[in-house]
């Protein structure tokens, strides 16, 4: 996923910027944090949580539908477009666009990933008003002019050009495909240079008008501003918008398991990765199979792969297991590297421990300690500003995990037994994974 954002030059910046680190510090010590859900009368829904401690106010939303709506032959649009919403708007050229935001003092960004648009924007609390409406017009009426276009594509196909030689980089588009096939979530999400080239001012007008509508958008908003205000504020952004988007279906996948990928390269270090079913985080194992994950690999220090790994044996410098979520798919991955000459011991490792983890599960105390750690530092991860407030509330919402997910939460993790773990883990890991070697063939090395 590609990220694009604009930082404001002008004076209100490093207010701006004080304000946020003052909130940084303050808003751990916060009471328990009050979620109100907020309609509008043209039917937008918006979370919120008030917060006056600082003057800022955080938007944070989501249009469903990112770059697996791209068209056949043009992937990367989504990609490209994440990056013209602030260069220009409406009447408003990129330079003027530009200068109005800047003197604004106004954060706005926007970025493409696999299944939606996302978009934000953080201001000083008596500039909203300004700031809203170069949002509303960049929402609503982008440009797209040629120059502009011109320009971000070329340094999107710069930093392609640029990762076409970087062995991680081809290992990821080849793990891709061979994970998922023809299914969209196999394709580059900033495109390609031939993709690229045929993209022009009129497709990315198309792909707007088919993303942006009420009712695939979420919002979330965090700061100093009353349900009353936010009300008209949203009605002003994005009542505009159509009622519904035009989204192509997205069929449901999952990653192909058992087989091998090998992508020679004459390295210092050998990559590997493995990947084994998942689970969605709307299924009721998926806390049983998160706090397994941690157990096994998504913790560093105490996981068992790091122990094993790294601890016992030095074969690697870091390792780690992951749950990634997709809308229409579901993974576990676990990542490495390791010396050429030992990357076959290293995998083999891999394999016992995730074996291990299949057959017998996880004790009484490794569990107890996995959801202490994962209860206590949600909030440091997940709520310690006003934008991770907004970037958690939109990611609930587009789970549709309920408004009190956060209160359920630790009450979710602590009902979670160790049969839970074993069975979730059997369901899982049982299954040969697929493995990908980046780095000189394994039979080349010694030991």
């Amino acid at each position: 996923m590609t990220m694009f954002n604009r930082l404001p030059i002008g004076a209100a910046k490093p207010l701006l910027v004080a304000l946020v680190f003052l909130g940084l510090a303050a808003m751990p010590a916060r009471a328990a944090m009050a979620i109100q859900e907020v309609r509008t009368s043209s039917g937008i829904k918006a979370w919120l949580v008030e917060d006056y401690s600082i003057p800022i106010v955080t938007v944070r939303f989501a249009f469903r539908g990112g770059s697996t709506q791209d068209p056949s032959g043009k992937e990367g649009l989504a990609n490209l477009m994440a990056g013209l919403f602030d260069e220009g708007a409406g009447d408003l050229d990129r330079e003027a666009f530009q200068e109005r935001l800047d003197d604004a003092g106004a954060e706005m960004r926007f970025d493409a990933g696999r299944d939606a648009v996302y978009g934000s924007m953080r201001v000083l609390a008596d500039q909203k008003d300004v700031a809203f409406d170069l949002l509303r017009l960049a929402i609503e009426q982008p440009r797209f002019d040629q120059g502009p276009t011109d320009r971000v594509r070329a340094q999107i196909v710069s930093g392609i050009t640029a990762e076409a030689k970087d062995p991680e980089a081809v290992a990821k588009i080849a793990w891709g495909k061979a994970l998922y096939g023809e299914h969209p979530y196999s394709r580059q999400d900033e495109g390609t240079e031939q993709t690229l080239a045929t993209a022009k001012p009129s497709d990315l007008k198309a792909l707007r008008k088919r993303l942006f509508a009420r009712g695939n958008l979420t919002i979330a908003v965090a700061g100093a501003i009353d349900a009353g205000a936010l009300k008209r504020d949203l009605d002003r952004i994005f009542g505009g918008l159509p009622a519904e988007p035009s989204l192509v279906p997205v069929a449901e996948t999952a990653p192909k398991l058992a087989q091998e990928v090998r992508i020679p390269y004459d390295l210092p270090q050998t990559g590997l990765r493995l990947a084994y079913a998942g689970v969605s985080d709307k299924d009721p194992r998926f806390f049983a199979a998160y706090l397994m994950n941690h157990i096994l690999g998504g913790e560093a220090f105490t996981s068992r792969l790091w122990n094993e790994v790294r601890e016992k044996r030095g074969l690697a410098y870091h390792i780690g297991s992951t749950l990634v979520n997709n809308d229409h798919a579901s993974a576990l991955v676990i990542g490495t590297g390791t010396r050429p000459d030992r990357a076959a011991e290293t995998l083999s490792l891999v394999r016992t421990e995730v074996r291990r983890m299949a057959e017998e599960g996880v004790s009484e105390e490794e569990l107890e300690a996995a959801k202490k750690n994962v209860i206590g530092g949600y909030a440091v991860d997940h709520l310690n500003s006003s934008s991770a407030i907004a970037n958690t509330l939109v990611a609930i919402q587009m789970e549709d995990l309920g408004i009190d997910y956060i209160e359920r939460r630790k009450r979710l993790i602590q009902a979670v037994t160790v049969e839970d773990v074993r069975s979730v883990a059997k369901q899982l890991l049982s299954a040969d994974p697929a493995v990908m070697i980046v780095g000189a063939p394994l039979e080349r090395r010694k030991g």
